[in-house]
């Protein structure tokens, strides 16, 4: 992938023509803040995709570097076809990419979250049009991914972890996120669950909870283990990858510090009021999960085991029930 210097000229960004017709349309959302070091070869991966028809949606949450100046520079390259810029709500990454899945000005037959650092292997796009083509319209579906990483200068790292042990369901979901957002695609019934599940509500984070409610209303999720993206690693990013001992150790220490209890009190109470949407299966696992959370042991353990809830490996499956025990869950 070529590097790109932090502003861009005119001779720098690659040329495109309108999209075209013939293909199923993808909006790429977009969310920057400070980026402008790596964002220009971002968007030059989306210009390399084998799959031709989409629009960047970029939203920007009060970035004070280079980042408007670049997007502008691709803008006045690409035009209003290919890449639209507007300001984000500037509460966080999770609430600038609900603002831009929820905006109803935005039409597409898939979405695609994008982070800013990233790099997308040319065929990302068309893998996930083609697994998402073969969908019915009106079931919500997700397509997800593993990832290759790299870091600040391209340099790849290895993989990511694969999480091709159980399918992606709502069981899983509720305990684990098996897929980065920015590898999700999602069509165009999933978008519209999500804006009507999505309110002002504390949310732990955007793929999550696309996670959550697909597979939980009985949407289908799919977890590619091609990596197609390249995720990148580097000192400032905001969340990173899960992979190795050292990030055992770290979910470890989330779970008994009590994050993971409070990301879990999140989910649960987001969920609530769209309870009645889950699947009867799903109903049944939610509320055992929610009666997991409190009461005497013996009787958090074994709602636990009724929930059927699991995460992909069987180290982290022991330890929910360590956290049940120790009321961490």
């Amino acid at each position: 992938m070529l590097s790109m210097p932090i502003m861009a000229t005119s001779n720098d960004i690659p040329a495109l023509s309108p999209p075209p017709t013939d293909q199923v349309s993808v909006a790429i959302l977009l969310c920057t803040f400070r980026g402008e070091h790596f964002l220009a070869r971002q968007l030059n991966s989306f210009a390399a995709q084998t799959h031709d028809n989409w629009k960047v949606w970029a939203s920007d949450d009060g970035s004070d570097d280079k980042t408007l100046a670049l997007l502008a520079a691709y803008k006045e390259k690409w035009g209003d076809s290919r890449i639209n810029i507007s300001q984000g709500p500037r509460r966080g990454f999770v609430a600038n990419f609900l603002s831009l899945t929820c905006n109803p000005t935005i039409q597409a037959d898939h979405y695609a979250y994008a982070d800013q650092d990233d790099l997308w292997e040319p065929d990302k796009l068309a893998r996930a049009a083609a697994w998402l083509g073969g969908v019915p319209r009106e079931t919500s579906a997700l397509y997800m991914s593993r990832t290759r990483l790299i870091d600040e200068d391209d340099r790849e790292l290895g993989f990511a972890p694969l999480f091709t042990a159980k399918p992606p369901t709502f069981a899983n979901a509720m305990v684990q996120n098996i897929g980065g957002g920015n590898t999700m695609v999602f069509n165009d019934t999933a978008r519209k669950l999500i804006m009507a599940a999505t309110s002002d509500d504390t949310i732990v984070s955007h793929d999550w909870w696309t996670y959550l409610l697909i597979t939980g209303t009985g949407g289908v999720a799919f977890y590619d283990p091609y990596p197609s993206i390249r995720y990148r690693q580097h000192r400032s990013q905001l969340v990173g990858t899960n992979a190795g001992l050292a990030a055992r150790l770290w979910r470890a220490m989330r779970v008994f510090g009590g994050r993971f209890k409070r990301w879990s009190a999140i989910n649960v109470r987001t969920l609530a009021p769209f309870r009645e949407r889950l699947t009867p299966e799903n109903r049944h696992i939610f509320d055992q999960f929610c009666a997991a959370r409190s009461g005497w042991l013996p009787m958090r353990l074994l709602a636990l085991k009724r929930s059927g809830v699991h995460r992909q490996n069987f180290l982290d499956n022991i330890g929910l029930y360590v956290a049940a025990i120790f009321n961490r869950l």
